[in-house]
């Protein structure tokens, strides 16, 4: 059987989707089995296998079940080295012997008596990293690829009416291993489910279905290729609509058990992943005196792919590849996932404006392919072969050249194509990542391009010296300059990077400069993000409290290389980090820009390519400073895929006229009814345009009010306020409002950031400056003056840096209201070339824990930063501290920051506090934690946000500018020259007021 179908025994009880439990000749084999461990190969107790074996001294283990999250040994993770490098030497095809765990499973089935005269076969879904199988004693067969299901003919094994023992043995490792050495957590046992089942010995055994379009698209065709087993005396195809109704039968009689036929549908729905269309096909194997011996059913998506015009075409359309790497990965069960679990991840994808989804790095559970086909996502199909580890670039050593290794990597696309093949989900084959290139590859390539003319091939490894054997230009994490040197000779194949934008910690920063060129470049046709969701696994302490582990968190002996596992736009719980929210608006599929905003009209872009607007409604308001002030609703509209349309929303010109300040319109696009997996009124995009500028300088000028101060002793004091100022650093140190204590550290400078992961990846690879130099940048005090003025009292210090030899100037003005007047000067040494890049520039205080209510005017509501801010708009929001800090990302780093600012301030439950305001936009964050506990390398870091401890304070930072966040990769590269903040001379001018009362 070459293509995974299930059978019933007639066709109106046959279904297209994997649900073989309704099947009456199926037997579960999932659950709880007899287990033993053994510490090696070879040291299995003496029979093991036999019936009359005693195991009532073993363990119990699930099925599926990962041995390391049941009680046995330890999950390890790790990127590119084999999870034994630091152990035993790395030679393959040899496999080490010590610590290859061997994992002995037993159990009894009873096998129904009517099955009596059928087949009868074990399908275990997924065994890492090889099975041994044995029925009743007897050894049926062994099998590798622990991404591709082993199936075994038990029939002669197995008596029907009794009891049946089934053992198998898993190794944790085999040489097959050396084909698998991706990126994820190395685990071992079951990951999939397993059962019995039995066919008719007069059955299908093949159905292998090719749609296409024909007739400039608008027709449809399905040649259905049939192979059947000896005594079928004819298959009968039934094609039905999405509502049932049968379109065509015709029953084929085979010859030499093959038969084909070719059905023409007139304007058939076409499938995409806007519309997933789907028809039903069903085959039922025919006896000689007619009767139904069993019956398949299968969807059928119309839909042509092609690569014409050095573009990826879709139904004669190119599309963009909004796309994400998936793992099949869960927190709490590690390889198994349910269809629960399944169905939720494609629902995240949607909301997240994701059509793409490459199986990174081999195939998935034949069910993940039946809900993409049915809830529409364009699918990569990738073959389990990855060899990292293992001089992958080196053609002279590589396993992609390795003759002994030839058979494996054939074999392993062979599979998938055979079994994945009906899927009209499926638009590319992968033959493989991260490997080398080389003969292997190229026999693999050859292989499906005769076998599947249908599709393209695209793999990595040929992508970067034009090697033939892929037919898109698919590379990993290319620089908008590589992107733009590929594209700039006119290329003959279509740039879709299969891995970019990496996702990890705090990142993502520069997405939308991709995006720009994607929609700017008709060749490059989008990627996919690295990668979906973190992959770290679920623990529970000893008082239950949950924590997410990552690499090296299980011992300190194993190979790890530590976070790198945790990469995702999601948390492992699915919750979203602050930067999905980018990834969404970036793929919005509608776009809103000016077209006569004072008479209320905007162009609205429809960049779908198959489905209209007509299931939208728009919603539009116009707010002043940040207030509501007008709103309306266009509840239809009339655009075309690909097309713009002139909309009304139905305000006036005088309405806006009349309105003070900054005026900002918000578009937001709400599904009218519930759409797929995605409910009514789901937001799917949204925009901001401006209809009024901000004008913070003039807000910034405004005059304070005269008033009386006193100066004594470095402290300057009003009406119910003092300022006092420390002799030997020159700072603030107290800001007392109505006698009540707002500072709890003094108001300093600050230049540096908590590093991020894509931080410590620069600054991990010695290329550039450390930036932690910033870290110990503290001020030496040079002079210091208090005066008294007309304007209120002025302050200036004057300070030497030496660990850069800048210059830094504060300058203060105290006015009668109690409002600070800050400059903050710094004047770099044009001489030296060995200052790292600045983190941030800007000043940072503490404030007691009571201080712990933020309210803003600026983007929001979640934290943005300079190159990761399109998706946060413009708006008043009110949060609590608690809250700004982001506790999901795996290990603890910056967070919290909000930019755009136009004022901000941080008050107490009363609403008694402070606010600041600045002559440009800013930036600022409160959070309950110090920048030495979220630093990796200082020595109060922990490794997880659940392990850190608030210390009753509220940690300000107010700055003019903040780096950039990066999302080239997570191991080298700076962000984008313009969000970058060389040493050079800054300035920042802000204030600093008392607030009394709410807003």
């Amino acid at each position: 059987m070459r293509t995974s179908f299930i059978v019933f025994p007639t066709a109106s009880e046959a279904v297209p989707e994997n649900d073989y439990t309704r099947s009456p000749f199926y037997r579960t084999l999932n659950g709880e089995w007899a287990f033993l461990r053994a510490e090696r190969p070879g040291a299995e107790p003496e029979g093991f296998f036999r019936t009359g074996y005693d195991d009532s001294s073993w363990g119990v283990m699930p099925v599926p079940g990962i041995w390391e999250l049941n009680g046995y040994g330890d999950p390890v993770y790790t990127n590119k080295p084999y999870p034994w490098y630091k152990f035993f030497e790395v030679k393959p095809p040899l496999v080490p012997h010590e610590q290859n765990y061997t994992g002995l499973y037993r159990r009894t089935v009873r096998v129904p008596a009517d099955w009596k005269g059928r087949d009868a076969f074990i399908h275990i879904g997924s065994a890492t990293s090889n099975v041994t199988l044995w029925v009743n004693g007897r050894e049926v067969g062994y099998s590798e690829d622990s991404k591709l299901e082993a199936e075994f003919d038990v029939t002669r094994y197995i008596t029907p009416g009794r009891d049946n023992l089934i053992v198998l043995r898993i190794n944790r490792w085999c040489d097959g291993s050396y084909l698998e050495d991706q990126d994820f957590w190395r685990l071992s046992g079951i990951g999939r489910d397993c059962y019995l089942y039995a066919r008719d010995k007069r059955r299908l055994a093949d159905v292998r279905l090719t749609p296409d379009l024909v007739n400039d698209y608008r027709d449809g065709t399905l040649r259905a290729e049939v192979t059947a087993t000896p005594g079928v005396g004819s298959v009968r195809l039934t094609l039905r609509d999405d509502e049932g109704r049968t379109l065509d039968t015709r029953t084929l009689r085979p010859r030499r058990n093959s038969a084909e036929t070719l059905f023409e549908v007139a304007a058939p729905k076409q499938w995409s992943a806007e519309a997933p269309n789907l028809y039903t096909l069903t085959a039922e194997a025919l006896a000689a005196d007619g009767s139904v011996t069993e019956a398949a059913a299968f969807r059928v998506g119309f839909r042509k792919v092609e690569i014409r015009g050095g573009q990826l075409l879709v139904n004669g359309k190119p599309i963009l590849i909004k796309g994400v790497n998936r793992h099949e990965m869960e927190p709490n069960t590690g390889y198994y996932v349910t269809r629960g679990e399944m169905v939720r991840d494609i629902r995240e994808m949607k909301r997240l404006n994701i059509n793409a989804v490459r199986t990174c790095h081999y195939p998935d559970t034949p069910l993940w392919y039946d809900l993409c086909d049915k809830y529409g996502l364009y699918v990569v199909d990738e073959a389990n072969i990855e060899s990292h580890g293992y001089h992958y670039r080196d053609k002279s050593k590589n396993l992609a050249g390795n003759p002994s290794f030839a058979a494996a990597h054939l074999d392993r696309n062979r599979r998938m194509v055979f079994r994945d093949y009906n899927h009209p989900s499926i638009i590319v084959w992968s033959t493989g990542n991260e490997a080398g290139n080389g003969p292997n590859f190229e026999r693999c390539y050859d292989w499906i391009k005769s076998f599947d003319p249908s599709r393209p091939v695209q793999y990595e490894q040929a992508s970067y010296h034009g090697d033939y054997n892929t037919d898109i230009v698919c590379p990993m994490y290319w620089s908008y300059d590589q992107c733009e040197k590929y594209l700039a000779d006119d290329p003959a194949k279509p740039l879709i990077q299969c891995e970019y934008a990496h996702a990890m910690g705090n990142s993502l920063g520069g997405f939308k400069e991709y995006w720009d060129m994607i929609r700017r470049e008709p060749k490059y046709q989008g990627g996919f993000i690295w990668d979906f969701a973190d992959q770290a696994l679920a623990w529970r302490n000893p008082e239950g409290r949950l924590t997410y582990r990552y690499g090296g968190d299980y011992n300190a002996v194993d190979a790890s290389d530590s976070t790198f596992c945790c990469n995702g736009v999601l948390a492992a719980d699915r919750t979203w980090h602050p930067h999905a929210y980018e990834v969404k608006h970036q793929h919005r599929p509608i776009h809103t820009t000016a077209r006569d905003l004072e008479k209320g009209v905007v162009n609205v872009y429809n960049e779908n390519f198959f489905t209209d607007l007509s299931p939208y409604r728009l919603l539009w308001e116009i707010t002043s400073d940040g207030r509501p002030v007008l709103s309306g609703a266009v509840e239809r509209l009339d655009v075309a895929p690909q097309a713009t349309a002139a909309v009304t929303l139905g305000y006036k010109p005088e309405q806006v006229e009349a309105l003070d300040g900054e005026v900002l319109l918000t578009v937001r696009y709400q599904l009218r009814e519930r759409q797929g997996l995605l409910d009514a009124l789901y937001e799917v995009a949204a925009d901001q345009l401006v209809l009024r500028e901000d004008d913070p300088a003039a807000r910034f000028a405004a005059a304070a009010p005269a008033g009386t101060l006193r100066i004594a002793d470095k402290t300057v004091s009003g009406e119910g306020f003092s300022v006092t100022f420390d002799p030997k650093s020159g700072f603030i140190r107290s800001y007392r409002l109505r006698n009540v204590e707002l500072l709890a550290g003094p108001l300093r400078p600050s230049f540096y950031r908590a590093a991020t992961d894509n931080d410590l990846g620069v600054r991990q690879t010695g290329k550039y400056p450390d930036s932690r130099m910033w870290a110990g940048a503290e001020p030496e005090l040079v002079n210091f003056t208090l005066t008294s003025g007309d304007g209120g009292a002025k302050a200036v210090a004057d300070y030497t840096i030496p660990a850069v030899g800048a210059q830094l100037r504060l300058a203060y003005v105290i006015a009668a209201d109690g409002s600070i007047r800050i400059g903050e000067t710094m004047t770099a040494d044009s001489a030296r070339k060995d200052v790292a890049d600045l983190m941030r520039f800007g000043m940072a205080f503490e404030t007691p824990g009571m201080f712990d209510a933020v309210e803003y005017y600026g983007r929001g509501p979640m934290e943005n930063y300079a190159d990761r801010s399109s998706a946060a708009f413009v708006g008043r929001y009110a949060q609590r501290v608690a809250d700004q800090f982001h506790p999901k990302y795996a290990s603890p780093q910056e967070s919290g920051t909000r930019g755009g600012v136009r004022w901000w301030r941080l008050t107490d439950a009363s609403g008694f506090g402070i606010e600041f305001c600045s002559d440009r936009h800013f930036s600022a964050s409160a959070i309950p934690y110090a920048i030495p506990q979220l630093d990796n390398g200082s020595s109060e870091y922990v490794r997880h946000p659940g392990d850190l401890v608030p210390d009753g304070r509220t940690h300000v930072h107010i700055e003019s500018a903040q780096s950039g966040l990066g999302c080239v990769n997570s191991w080298g590269r700076l962000p984008l020259p313009q969000y970058r903040m060389p040493y050079r001379d800054y300035v920042f001018n802000f204030m600093l007021k008392p607030v009394l009362t709410r807003k």
